[in-house]
């Protein structure tokens, strides 16, 4: 995907390759944690040569000097915990205040800082770093959570959330410049209406600051603006959630509830829900729940060839990213991209 060919002469626009132009020269510090993994090598080596963010992995120096090219390493820092002495302690003290009340010793925290993916976490709370990207090895429970105990909410989110980047094949009509947002598919089981508020407002800010369209968010149901009396809780959660988003930000386009077919085809729209302010041409998809949520982004992807890409996690106060563990190293640049103007887009309040 991101070869160092000229533009010339690539024969198809790869719709993706407008979010890693965007990052490149943004001077965002991405840590990589998981510098043992070739694949995770590769990505710093592509990264560090589009100039995609300052690369920060975490390995052994003298093994990892050895795999990237002199260019490369002009933009990259090669970080061996065992080395750091002085940093490994002023972490480990910051961490055990962090977690004393909840019964961390100093000796638990020594230990823990040691770990690659607490280090990473700790460089980015001392604001030594911007993001991190990780995944291909840990688990995301271990990615999640040192930045749950650490990083947290921003301010006025109650839980993380994420999204996936869609892109749509060529010659669909659907989502705007060959994107869509869909949302939460892979963290949230069953969102309060607050939360999927929450999830359809973050969506479309990720939308407007990674992939640069202007939000159109709905808030999906197995109706279309069906009986607005209508006992059914699922439906009056989705109901619920659309009102509180839009007091929430009433600068997004955004309507609820809808079917998807109403959400993203003109011609349904004006008949189902005729009026509505999407009037079918929705490109951030908010899922009810986890169910939908992961069953609609995998079918899509499988059925329809489009490429996902994610989870991004929304709703930290620093940018975290997970990996699948079956990803490939064009998949990390890309994540690192999407992280590094996450980093920008927070900085500004985005």
């Amino acid at each position: 995907m991101f070869g160092f060919k000229k533009k010339e002469k690539v024969k198809k626009y790869d719709v993706f390759e407008g979010i890693v132009s965007k990052a490149q020269s943004s001077g965002a510090r991405i840590v990589l944690p998981e510098g043992d993994d070739p694949r995770v090598v590769e990505a710093a080596e592509k990264a560090a040569l589009l100039n995609i963010c300052k690369v920060i992995i975490i390995g052994n120096k003298e093994v990892l000097e050895t795999k990237f090219s002199k260019k490369a390493l002009s933009n990259i820092e090669i970080v061996e915990i065992s080395s750091e002495g002085k940093r490994v302690e002023m972490y480990a003290r910051t961490l055990y205040e962090l977690r004393k009340a909840k019964g961390m010793t100093e000796e638990q925290a020594i230990e823990l800082v040691k770990d690659p993916m607490y280090y990473a976490t700790m460089m980015l709370h001392a604001e030594d770093a911007d993001g991190i990207v990780a995944g291909a090895v840990y688990e995301s429970a271990d990615v999640m959570r040192p930045a749950f105990q650490i990083i947290k909410t921003s301010p006025d989110i109650s839980k993380v959330s994420s999204a996936f980047i869609m892109e749509v094949p060529e010659g669909k009509p659907y989502g705007e410049n060959g994107l869509m947002v869909f949302a939460d598919c892979a963290v949230n089981i069953d969102p309060t209406d607050q939360e999927l508020a929450e999830i359809g407002v973050l969506s479309a800010r990720l939308a407007k600051s990674i992939c640069d369209i202007t939000p159109r968010v709905a808030f999906l149901s197995y109706s279309s603006k069906g009986d607005p009396d209508n006992p059914e809780e699922k439906i009056q959660k989705v109901k619920r959630a659309f009102k509180i988003a839009r007091r929430m930000d009433s600068s997004i386009i955004m309507d609820g509830e809808l079917q998807a077919d109403s959400a993203i085809v003109p011609s349904v729209a004006e008949k189902k829900c005729k009026g509505s302010v999407l009037g079918g041409r929705a490109n951030v998809l908010v899922f009810p729940d986890l169910n939908a949520g992961n069953i609609g982004y995998k079918l899509v992807q499988r059925i329809a060839g489009v490429k996902a890409v994610g989870p991004i996690l929304q709703g930290l106060r620093k940018p975290i990213n997970d990996l699948s563990r079956g990803t490939v190293a064009d998949e990390i640049v890309l994540v690192m991209a999407i992280t590094a103007l996450q980093s920008k887009a927070s900085i500004k309040g985005e």
